[in-house]
C-alpha cells in the first residue's frame, strides 16, 4: 500500500506543480466572451453555445459520488476517513485524490468529445487557511485552478468557475458542505468573506480569457427553509459580490443562479446593475420538453440575457438526448453533471475497488459516540488499501468511458 501511495503522489507531482502563473498583461474587452442579448459571443464574433461537463467531486467531494449515503458532505467524508485511518493517512489520501482524480489527460479527453466548456465546482476553503482536504495553512486552490486554466487553454476549452460551497453555506444541505442552514444569507462575516474571496479570485484571473465567467453561488437556499424570508436576500448579495469583483475585473461575465436548486428566477428584480450578467438554471428529472423549462425560457426572454443549464443529468440516455435537443432548440447551453463518479451515470465511470464495501460499511455505521467508532472501525490495512485503490481507479487510464452517455449529450466518443 505504501508503494501505491508513493507512486500516485509522485506520478502526479509534475502535473500538479507545473501550472504557470496567470497572465499579467492587460487585455481589452474584445479578448473575452461577451454577452449580446440572449447570446454569448466569442472574441471572433461567432456565437458560443455552451456544451460540456462538470468536474464535480474533485474540489468539492460529495458522498454519493463515492457510493456513500449517510456520509454525504466533504467534512463528513474527511471526518470518516480520519476516524477510519487517522489524520496523517487522511491528508495523504486527499493529496493523492486531488493529484489523480482530474489531470491534464481528463481535460484533453473532454476536448476530444467536442465539448467546448468545463464547469469547475470548488469549495471556498481552498482559498483560506481552514482545514480542508488534508491542508490547513497554504491551501492549494490557486495551484489547482491554475492547472485547469492551463489545460483548458491548451485544448481550446472555456472554463466556468463555480463556488459550489460558500462561507457559512448557501444551500443548507449536504451539497454546500455546511451545517444544515444557509447561514451565508444571514451572517455578515460570511458575506464579507464570500465577497473578499471572489475579489481575490477575480484579481488573479482578470486577464485570462479562457475563463468564461464566475458563477457566484451554486443552488442557494434549499426549499426546506423559510424561502419567503431568505429569497429576497439573494439579489442584494449578488450585487455586493459583483461590486467587489468589478473593483479588480471589468472583463469577465458573472453567472447568477436562482434559489431552490437554481430553479426560481422570479425573485430577481434587477439586471441593470452590470453589463456582463447571465443566468444559470439546473434540472434533474421531469419531462425533456420546452414546456417543462418554459419558466427558464420566459425569464431569459424577459431580461434578454443568456440562460445556461449549469447542471443536468442522472437520466436515461434517451431522456438526456431528448433534453439536449430541447435545450439546443431553445438556445440554452449546458454542462452535464458529472464528468466522473463511481460506477455510471457520467462520462467516465470509476470501477468499484476491491473491499470498497469495508469503507462503505464504516461510512454508513453509527459513529456518534467514541464507542460506536471503535466498534465500527474495520481492519486498518484493508480499509487503507481500498481507499488508495479508489484513487488509482479514478485516474483516466483506469476509468470506463460511458459511451452511450457521451453520445446522449450530443458529444462524440473519441
Amino acid at each position: 500500500m505504501k508503494k501505491l501511495l508513493l507512486a500516485l503522489i509522485c506520478g502526479a507531482l509534475m502535473t500538479a506543480c507545473s501550472s504557470p502563473e496567470p497572465k499579467e498583461t492587460p487585455l481589452g474587452a474584445e479578448a473575452f466572451v461577451r454577452v449580446e442579448g440572449p447570446n454569448l459571443i466569442k472574441p471572433d464574433g461567432s456565437k458560443l453555445f455552451i456544451r460540456g461537463t462538470n468536474l464535480g467531486n474533485w474540489l468539492n467531494p460529495e458522498g454519493y459520488m463515492f457510493g456513500f449515503s449517510r456520509t454525504n458532505s466533504t467534512w463528513m467524508i474527511d471526518l470518516m476517513i480520519k476516524e477510519l485511518a487517522g489524520p496523517d493517512f487522511a491528508a495523504k489520501f486527499w493529496k493523492a485524490f486531488k493529484d489523480n482524480y482530474i489531470t491534464r489527460a481528463d481535460v484533453e479527453y473532454i476536448a476530444q468529445t467536442g465539448a467546448n466548456t468545463i464547469r469547475l465546482p470548488f469549495n471556498y476553503k481552498l482559498f483560506t487557511d481552514e482545514d480542508f482536504m488534508g491542508l490547513t495553512a497554504q491551501q492549494d486552490g490557486f495551484a489547482r485552478v491554475d492547472s485547469v486554466v492551463n489545460w483548458c487553454r491548451d485544448n481550446d476549452l472555456y472554463l466556468i468557475l463555480d463556488m459550489h460551497d460558500a462561507p457559512g453555506g448557501q444551500t443548507g444541505d449536504n451539497i454546500d458542505d455546511s451545517y444544515g442552514y444557509p447561514w451565508l444569507l444571514e451572517d455578515e462575516a460570511c458575506q464579507q468573506q464570500f465577497c473578499d474571496i471572489w475579489k481575490q479570485i477575480a484579481d488573479r484571473y482578470k486577464n485570462e480569457p479562457v475563463i468564461l465567467g464566475y458563477e457566484l453561488i451554486n443552488e442557494a437556499i434549499a426549499p426546506y427553509f423559510d424561502t419567503d424570508a431568505l429569497n429576497p436576500k439573494l439579489e442584494p448579495l449578488h450585487k455586493r459580490a459583483v461590486k467587489a469583483i468589478r473593483e479588480v475585473d471589468q472583463n469577465h461575465i458573472i453567472l447568477l443562479g436562482g434559489p431552490q436548486w437554481n430553479s426560481t428566477f422570479r425573485v430577481f428584480r434587477d439586471s441593470s446593475y452590470d453589463d456582463k450578467l447571465m443566468y444559470t438554471c439546473h434540472r434533474y428529472g421531469g419531462a425533456p420538453t420546452a414546456e417543462a423549462i418554459s419558466h427558464f425560457i420566459q425569464f431569459r426572454d424577459s431580461v434578454n440575457l443568456p440562460m445556461y443549464m449549469g447542471e443536468i443529468g442522472h437520466g436515461t440516455d434517451e431522456w438526456q438526448e431528448a433534453f439536449c435537443k430541447t435545450m439546443e432548440a431553445n438556445n440554452i447551453g449546458y454542462t452535464f453533471w458529472p464528468y466522473k463518479k463511481i460506477n455510471s451515470g457520467c462520462m467516465m465511470g470509476i470501477l468499484t475497488p476491491e473491499n470498497w464495501d469495508v469503507v462503505r460499511t464504516f461510512s454508513e455505521a453509527p459513529r456518534s459516540t467514541f464507542s460506536e467508532i471503535r466498534e465500527a472501525r474495520p481492519d486498518q490495512e484493508i480499509a487503507k488499501q481500498a481507499l488508495m485503490d479508489y484513487v488509482k481507479n479514478s485516474t483516466l487510464a483506469n476509468c470506463i468511458p460511458q459511451e452511450g452517455y457521451i453520445r446522449s449529450i450530443l458529444l462524440k466518443v473519441p
